[in-house]
């Protein structure tokens, strides 16, 4: 897959460039939003012509890397739950190994790259419509309040229905109490675990974007500790993936260091802007950005499978470009609320 366009890369300081940014941009998101572009890393890397083990365990060693950093805050706030993570771990470390494995089968067969791209599609198409759908009708409020009180009573957060329900329907032993005063049955904590392991595995991603709702709406955590627990779970299933997924070449340090160089800078910068911005509307964007990226990924597929070099980088354009415009739109509403502010302080301090 655009491979002149790779090798134009290769050979100059604009491959470098290109990972400082898209990290950047990925880490601002990831800040922000708690939930970030990282699962738009392996897609890229495709689309780029890397091999599919290479993009999958790149993904997740960036993956590793920026959840280390949003674990120690998290940590600083008591919004993690070390029960609930140990178990989640136990859990995806099993699942990991198994998406693993079937991204290293179905490469000899020569099909990994389509068939993860498919996935992408269908997954990225999926929560982007769920994420604009519940952003218009105002259902969730945006972004995630990295500076939430660490003292916030956790007993005032609304369990689902749905867990509830689940809570009342499996009750099979052993059971385990959280934080919050959830108590559920360790089967269905093992079971978020497994199916997002197996999800992290085969795709490269934190599986946080799936796992997090998960934790809320089928286990019955409160969000802060979903949250936070969700983090410290990544940093040791991406820490897990990345070493299997290195000892098999799968992962080029070449392409994680500039990543992570961009993404520490990004992510600074988006946990900053959650102190300023409303992102209801950004969240619309981020919703968009996902529907964009599922657009993407299959043009650029359908381009790689009739061999159209041009249809391939519209596709890799739009996967970048998508969510350069959702952290641009970050970062200009976050110096229109501080100019805002300024200017309502001047008045004041006359």
């Amino acid at each position: 897959m655009l491979s002149s366009l790779t090798g134009v890369l290769d050979s100059s300081p604009e491959m470098l460039a290109l990972f400082i940014g898209f990290g950047l941009v990925v880490g601002l998101l990831f800040g922000f939003f708690g939930m970030g572009g990282s699962f738009l890393v392996t897609p890229a890397l495709l689309m780029l012509g890397y091999p599919a083990s290479v993009a999958v365990g790149s993904g997740m060693a960036f993956v590793f890397g920026t959840a280390v950093i949003a674990t120690l805050k998290h940590h600083d706030l008591g919004q993690v739950d070390y029960k609930l993570g140990a178990i989640m771990i136990a859990g995806t470390t099993v699942g990991i190994e198994v998406g693993r494995a079937s991204v290293f089968y179905l490469e000899e067969l020569g099909l990994a790259g389509g068939i993860i791209s498919v996935v992408y599609v269908f997954l990225l198409g999926g929560i982007g419509l769920m994420i604009t759908r519940e952003a218009l009708s105002g259902d969730d409020g945006g972004g995630i309040d990295h500076e939430a009180a660490a003292d916030e009573d956790l007993s005032d957060y609304e369990i689902p229905d749905i867990a509830k329900r689940i809570q009342q329907t499996v009750r099979i032993p052993p059971m385990v109490t959280l934080r919050g005063d959830v108590r559920v049955s360790v089967w269905v904590i093992t079971a978020v675990a497994f199916s997002t392991g197996v999800l992290s595995g085969f795709l490269g991603v934190g599986g946080g974007f799936i796992r997090m709702p998960a934790m809320i709406y089928a286990i019955g955590v409160p969000t802060p500790v979903a949250v936070g627990t969700d983090l410290f779970e990544i940093v040791f299933s991406g820490g897990i993936g990345s070493y299997l997924y290195g000892q098999s070449g799968g992962v080029d340090l070449g392409i994680v260091a500039p990543l992570l160089f961009g993404s520490a800078l990004g992510a600074r910068i988006g946990s900053a802007a959650t102190a300023v911005v409303d992102a209801d509307d950004i969240k619309v964007y981020f919703g968009g950005m996902l529907l964009a990226g599922s657009v993407a990924v299959g043009i650029g597929e359908i381009g790689s499978y009739l061999g159209n070099e041009t249809l391939e980088l519209v596709g890799l354009v739009l996967v970048i470009g998508s969510a350069v415009v959702v952290a641009a739109a970050i970062v200009f509403t976050t110096l229109r609320s501080l100019r805002a502010t300024r200017s309502r302080a001047s008045p004041a301090a006359e």
